[in-house]
């Protein structure tokens, strides 16, 4: 095993030859989960003037907002195997394709009927499903244990800057061009990139026609074998506790997450009187704070391992933190009464979250690192339908009682039994071989 100092000098060799191939992936699919992210939060915006126009309640918003992920959740395991079977750069540029196709052309569906913007909404889930198996797959094969923390937190950085740019563009845009215009720049944006994926990305470091040996001498032990991804040991995989905690943990990290998502912009519309562009623009700073902790975190865990501290230990401490402050965070902000007050403890909550990117997020890679990509499809599956939940539960409530509280002490309640089960059955040792 290398030592930290040849680890260092190793890497600042790769400096001096020049810009890592396994960086371009990096950043590559940072850009794609940032047009995700954008393309899915855009209608969080878009769907006030929506509902101006279509005349919508607030359930109906909901189940608007939330019906993409009915695609999303049931294509997780099989583009998980896709990515097994077909490697993560065609199976990434393909559903890029589709996803943006699929934004395009959501105007036209809108205007057809309810039922057809509903398919389209599901179909674009379709594509979006196979976006971090992809990523997943693609770094388990490409970037070194000791850089993994740090580049699950770059992908995941596009998620809070995606919603950012559109929380802060999105209420321009419409107020300028109306709500159809939001679809059709985004689904070229995802179109665009396509074309520089294919130009720029290999599937393996092998298959690299400009890679230089010292690079392939650094990432060669984070590459994995083809042909065991493609025989998935599913019994292992749902016999480990492990995986198990991992699945809760998903599911209660990202139930925070699509609420807040899907609601921030009406909340501060409807209870703290902000117009369209303020609650956008208001909306847009706790993901500027998530942005933030994310890679706090990150390195944070990189420097407590580093220190001698287990991995275990370093996943239990983010996870728990992330979990715990957020909670915290929102039962205090179901009863704020200023609008300052909200925006605060809303930063808080999204900023600890962050945490969470250092928690599970990377466990993936760390009990089985040969079957990311499924493991992800799997565990996406389950974050996935707490997005479905949480988004039209939380309209549900708001038509019930008027408030965004009863959502915010549910989302807390949900945080509490995450951290239970992690700490319980949670792990950063190989499980899964």
């Amino acid at each position: 095993m290398k030592n930290h100092a040849t680890t260092r000098e190793e890497s600042a060799k790769l400096h001096h030859n020049g810009w890592p191939k396994r960086y371009t992936l990096v950043a590559l699919c940072f850009v794609a989960s940032f047009i995700c992210y954008l393309d899915r939060v855009n209608i969080s915006v878009a769907a006030i003037a929506m509902q101006n126009s279509f005349g919508w309640s607030e359930t109906t918003k909901g189940i608007v907002m939330s019906s993409f992920l009915v695609g999303y959740m049931i294509f997780q395991i099989p583009s998980g195997y896709l990515v097994g079977r077909f490697g993560g750069r065609i199976v990434l540029a393909v559903a890029v394709v589709w996803w943006s196709l699929a934004t395009a052309l959501t105007p036209a569906a809108a205007g057809m009927s309810f039922a057809a913007l509903i398919a389209c909404r599901i179909a674009r889930g379709l594509g979006e499903a196979a976006m971090f198996p992809a990523a997943y797959g693609m770094f388990a094969r490409w970037i070194p244990r000791t850089e993994r923390s740090r580049s699950i937190s770059i992908l995941l950085s596009g998620i809070p800057l995606g919603t950012v740019f559109a929380l802060s563009t999105t209420g321009v845009v419409v107020s300028r061009w109306g709500w159809e215009s939001v679809f059709y720049i985004s689904g070229a944006l995802g179109i665009l990139w396509v074309f520089i994926w294919l130009a720029s990305v290999h599937e393996t470091p092998a298959t690299h026609p400009h890679m230089r040996d010292s690079e392939r001498q650094i990432i060669s032990e984070a590459q994995e074998s083809l042909e065991t991804s493609q025989i998935v040991p599913w019994k292992r995989i749902f016999r480990a506790k492990a995986v198990w905690a991992l699945v809760v943990n998903n599911f209660c990290s990202n139930w925070a997450l699509y609420m807040l998502l899907a609601w921030l912009p009406s909340y501060f519309l409807s209870m703290h009187t902000l117009n369209l562009n303020q609650a956008g623009l208001a909306s847009a700073g706790p993901w500027i704070v998530l942005f933030a902790t994310t890679n706090l975190a990150a390195w944070l865990a990189d420097f407590l391992v580093r220190r001698g501290v287990s991995l275990t230990s370093v996943r239990k401490f983010m996870q728990t933190f992330g979990l715990g402050g957020s909670a915290a965070c929102l039962l205090l902000a179901s009863g704020a009464e200023s609008g300052v007050a909200a925006f605060l403890l809303l930063c808080s909550a999204l900023g600890a979250l962050g945490f969470t990117w250092s928690g599970f997020a990377p466990n993936h890679l760390d009990i089985a690192p040969r079957y990311a990509a499924v493991l992800v499809g799997v565990t996406n599956t389950a974050g996935t339908l707490a997005g479905l939940l949480a988004v039209s539960v939380t309209g549900w409530l708001v038509d019930l009682t008027g408030s965004y509280s009863p959502a915010f002490v549910l989302v807390a309640a949900i945080n509490a039994f995450g951290i239970a089960i992690w700490l319980l059955f949670g792990t950063a040792e190989k499980t899964i071989h």
